[in-house]
């Protein structure tokens, strides 16, 4: 079983990503999942988009994230692939966990790591929300790296860690898993990354997803 409480590595788990067609129905999903209510986060001005959070021990949270109906759609695409006609389609079915990031701890700087391998780390970018700010790869069509299971890399500039703003922890992450049909070459290029101690692959003849297991006040939990 995978432990998340602190790495030595310099890639961390940072946080989780929950797909929604709108926040409400994305915290309903976590909350029916977990039992605990995530709280307001804020918008993304750059994306169109906002979210809400759940924090987890270990300096870790979960993050919902939706369009933000309010905010006028960004000149580029959306991050998370959520501008793609496929994902829009399987919202339309429900939210689901479909990603997760992982921080680049410095003094190892993301932006430079990617002009060194711009063929496997996406373009970076600068973002905002609130006084918070952070650099994060986002691949120009926005699209989810292989398929959500290989890291969103971030690194935040802000000096404390927004999970130390959410309230009192409930949940730990006890370990993060996922599936596809050919997961030789995400599994290849986790190990190139130094993330492999992060996850773990399974093969399987359906569709690629990712499940997390939970310790939460009621047990053991799942969310997917």
């Amino acid at each position: 079983m995978n432990s998340f409480a602190a790495s030595a590595r310099p890639l961390q788990l940072d946080h989780l990503v929950v797909v929604a067609a709108t926040l409400e129905a994305g915290a309903r999903h976590v909350t029916e999942a977990l039992g605990i209510e995530p709280v307001s986060g804020g918008q993304h001005a750059a994306m169109g988009t906002h979210n809400r959070l759940l924090n987890l021990w270990g300096g870790q949270y979960l993050e919902i994230i939706a369009i933000d109906p309010q905010a006028p759609a960004p000149a580029r695409a959306r991050w998370f692939g959520l501008d793609q006609p496929a994902m829009q389609a399987r919202l339309a079915a429900g939210p689901f966990l479909a990603h997760w990031v992982a921080r680049v701890a410095r003094p190892k700087n993301l932006a430079r790591w990617q002009t060194q391998y711009p063929q496997r780390i996406a373009p970076v970018l600068p973002m905002a929300r609130g006084d918070l700010t952070w650099q994060i790869t986002v691949p120009d069509d926005g699209a989810l790296p292989g398929e959500g299971l290989l890291p969103t890399l971030i690194q935040w500039d802000t000096p404390a860690h927004p999970s130390s703003r959410l309230p009192e922890p409930q949940a730990a992450l006890r370990a993060l898993s996922g599936s596809h049909p050919d997961p030789a070459n995400l599994q290849a290029e986790l190990d190139w990354l130094g993330v492999e101690h992060l996850i773990t692959l399974d093969a399987t003849p359906a569709a690629a997803g990712l499940i997390a297991e939970f310790e939460t006040p009621s047990g053991s939990r799942l969310l997917k």
